[in-house]
């Protein structure tokens, strides 16, 4: 870790944070008592087996679901009482998401999938086209903004949904299991991508069960029955010997026998739906 980070602006501040599923008689802690600080600028990997609570908290730092209790701020803001409307504006300004399965619409060129979020941000169209066409050169595709996804190969699709979740400017790229649908050698060129962004200053919080895609990451917090059993600075082993996340065997996140996968898609659908009722709102 860059021994600077210390005096970096907190992107993200958790206190004490909970979560527990009641289903029927039985409650279950998929959270107890996690706290942590993530600094502008930093490239943390949260790491765990399933069942360890961390895409319970992927989805409590992408604002995705509500803690049971404790303290969430991002950059500065209280975010576990907020409304749902404010908390749906507060995502989509602060936070950009990549996810496993890439999420990218099956008719929309690369173009368009880039300038959905600044759509319900109520972007001008003619501004979106360009910052759609930057955020695509940004991450390698400015020759490919007109492809649709059965156009392009898995590695070109998943950095379109990565220059999806950058076009807003968030304050923080989060990614679950980012390689996991891609081959060892795609992966990997995903990976170098990230080493480039957290380089150019983008703050990085990847989500992963391979101790490979966390090894990139300046910063490795483990997680285990809903604790932080570890948080160190790590010296990032940025080689061709990180393997890329293979997960088929996921286990219900939530006790509801929902997998990961599907909690995903529904999260972003979820998203998709608030975004398009406050922006029906405003009008």
């Amino acid at each position: 870790m860059d021994s600077n980070n210390s005096e970096a602006t907190p992107i993200i501040e958790i206190t004490d944070l909970t979560k527990t599923y009641v289903m029927g008689a039985t409650e279950v802690q998929a959270l107890r008592s996690v706290s942590l600080t993530v600094r502008e600028g930093e490239y943390v990997a949260i790491i765990g087996a399933s069942g360890s609570g961390k895409s319970t908290l992927m989805n409590m730092i992408g604002l995705l679901d509500r803690p049971t209790s404790g303290s969430y701020r991002i950059r500065g803001t209280e975010a576990s009482r907020l409304g749902k409307n404010r908390l749906a504006d507060l995502r989509c300004q602060e936070i950009g998401f990549v996810f496993q399965r890439f999420n990218l619409l099956a008719r929309a060129t690369a173009q368009r999938q880039v300038e959905l979020p600044l759509f319900y941000a109520g972007v001008p169209s003619h501004k979106s086209a360009q910052m759609a066409v930057e955020a695509l050169k940004r991450v390698g595709l400015g020759e490919r903004t007109q492809h649709r996804p059965e156009e392009l190969s898995g590695g070109q699709q998943q950095r379109v949904a990565i220059a999806r979740a950058l076009v807003n400017m968030p304050s923080l790229l989060l990614a679950d299991e980012p390689t996991g649908a891609l081959d060892s050698k795609t992966g990997q060129e995903l990976l170098a991508l990230f080493d480039e962004l957290h380089h150019q200053g983008i703050t990085l919080v990847v989500v992963t069960h391979d101790i490979g895609v966390a090894h990139r990451a300046e910063r490795i917090i483990t997680l285990r029955d809903g604790e932080i059993i570890e948080d160190r600075p790590n010296i990032p082993a940025r080689t061709n010997g990180a393997s890329p996340v293979h997960d088929n065997g996921h286990s219900p996140v939530n006790g509801d026998g929902h997998t990961v996968d599907q909690l995903v898609a529904r999260a972003v659908q979820r998203h998709l739906a608030e975004q398009a009722e406050v922006t029906h709102e405003a009008v």
